[in-house]
């Protein structure tokens, strides 16, 4: 009677590896995973404690799952709603948000939250599943997902605080916050200061309140006196965010920052700035007698895309141009702003359709 040889865990890994090794060079991203490897690889040779180890492994997980969820929907602009989770279902600002998230998935954006109760709770209850991410990280004192995301596939567990609001960031096109504690006015504080540093791709963030209210207005008078006066932060830097306490509004904003923008990146030391429509020469010409001010060298200038975007030729229509000083990230808001208005004359056919990525 022959036995059967014993499953070994560590020969399976070495045949991954080596199958991996040797398809990198011809796969899409080849490159990049090699690199991947090759940190791993250095970093077992240095010294370092069980503790970082199990923290390099959890991440990589939490970014597994995430990354897989949101594949499928890579194409749909999505929303973050932000807010406290001990806003009770029948308030005014629990009921703001669940029309808020109806009205905003009409449009045909896709919502993401944090999964659990009050606020978040209201965002998928709007929504409805379907139209629905959760982004769920277990805590002592609060419940699990809540009833209108949970089982869903695109219900992503995460076990640390970093990777879930990286991919709260990563995968939002806009962020609407809502009244809440010291968790909602972090993220409040964090999405800012990625805006206003150039950490994040621009996008608009808007403080929604009930109609009458005053939470982010005291907030806004604290920035002001405590922020502004002393010289800490910029009056561009206002331009940021938007504060509201009518829907229509808060709906508006979002989907005119896509009207005719599209999306922006560097390639070398130019920033490219995607239309979904052309603009006129004469748009072109206000924008420089306008924006000068925030161009290190040269003028703002119309392009088709670029060689260095051959992946991304289907993205936007039209370019334009600029040596930005990567600063001013309040003035770049602006500027996209005056964008979005001087094409409003040409009614842009994706300008119907601004949740498209």
């Amino acid at each position: 009677m022959t036995t059967s040889p014993s499953f070994d865990p560590s020969e399976a890994l070495r045949a991954d590896i080596n199958r991996l090794l040797d398809r990198a060079p011809t796969m899409k991203h080849g490159e990049l995973i090699q690199l991947a490897l090759a940190t791993i690889a250095r970093m077992s040779e240095d010294e370092i404690d069980r503790l970082d180890w199990k923290i390099l492994n959890a991440s990589l997980q939490d970014m597994e799952r995430a990354f897989r969820a949101f594949y499928p929907y890579r194409h749909v602009r999505k929303i973050s709603i932000f807010g406290s989770a001990r806003i009770a279902a029948g308030t005014p600002e629990y009921q703001m948000a669940v029309e808020f998230a109806q009205r905003i998935t009409e449009l045909g954006f896709m919502v993401i939250t944090g999964a659990g109760p009050g606020i978040m709770k209201a965002g998928n209850e709007g929504a409805g599943r379907e139209k629905s991410f959760g982004l769920n990280i277990q805590l002592p004192f609060e419940e699990g997902a809540n009833e209108f995301i949970e089982g869903d596939r695109k219900l992503i567990p995460f076990k640390y605080f970093f990777t879930r609001k990286l991919f709260f960031l990563r995968e939002s096109d806009a962020l609407a916050l809502f009244p809440g504690g010291f968790g909602t006015l972090d993220e409040t504080f964090e999405c800012l200061t990625l805006s206003q540093t150039g950490k994040s791709s621009p996008m608009p963030l808007v403080l929604i309140d009930c109609p009458g209210g005053h939470y982010w207005h005291d907030w806004l008078e604290y920035v002001e006196k405590q922020l502004l006066r002393r010289r800490l932060i910029s009056p561009n830097d206002f331009s940021l965010f938007t504060i509201t306490d009518r829907l229509d509004e808060a709906c508006d904003v979002i989907a005119q920052f896509y009207r005719v923008f599209h999306s922006c990146r560097y390639i070398g030391s130019r920033l490219v700035m995607r239309l979904n429509t052309d603009i006129s020469e004469e748009a072109v010409e206000e924008l420089n007698q306008n924006f000068g001010d925030i161009l290190l060298k040269g003028r703002i200038e119309k392009s088709h895309a670029l060689p260095q975007e051959a992946q991304d030729m289907a993205i936007g229509k039209a370019r334009l141009l600029l040596h930005f000083n990567q600063r001013d990230l309040g003035r770049l808001y602006q500027l996209i702003h005056a964008i979005n208005r001087l094409g409003t004359q040409q009614e842009p056919e994706d300008a119907k359709h601004p949740e498209r990525k």
